[in-house]
């Protein structure tokens, strides 16, 4: 079932079963409220097994592009384009999000980006592998990120 995240009035909705589930939801809010504003586009979500697609095209980047497997269980994914650029999100049961920026056009930016739910630890396979800043938001509490350049076309 698809769910239009809310961002005025945060909900765990599909996220109960996080140990973070109510930082994990602020951090799905913040996103919904960047693309509203930004692209003024609704942020969807829908449960990772009826976003199969969208989650093994974000399995399959992170693998060639880095080896990279992600230990926890992923809960909600969304694929969507805006303008040229096609974008994918994860969100897993640690709190982890997960989401590619690729630029449709030759020479555009193309990026997987990592962001850590408030209160929840940088999984294993993430932590010697990449450095995280920290950003406040009002809706995610402290966000910490992190991402890397996509070299490969996808």
């Amino acid at each position: 079932m698809t769910y239009a995240v809310d961002f005025e009035t945060v909900s765990t909705v599909g996220l109960e079963s996080s140990p973070v589930a109510e930082a994990l939801a602020g951090l799905r809010a913040n996103e919904a409220r960047y693309f509203k504003n930004k692209y003024d586009h609704v942020f969807t979500v829908e449960p990772a097994d009826e976003a199969r697609e969208t989650v093994d095209w974000v399995h399959r980047i992170l693998a060639e592009e880095r080896d990279l497997v992600i230990a926890s269980r992923p809960l909600e994914a969304t694929g969507f384009q805006v303008e040229d650029i096609r974008m994918a999100y994860v969100f897993y049961e640690s709190g982890l999000s997960v989401n590619v920026m690729y630029t449709l056009g030759e020479g555009g930016k193309r990026a997987v980006g990592f962001k850590l739910s408030d209160g929840m630890e940088v999984p294993d396979e993430l932590v010697s592998r990449f450095k995280f800043a920290r950003q406040k938001s009002k809706l995610a509490g402290t966000i910490r990120g992190s991402f890397f350049v996509i070299k490969n076309e996808y």
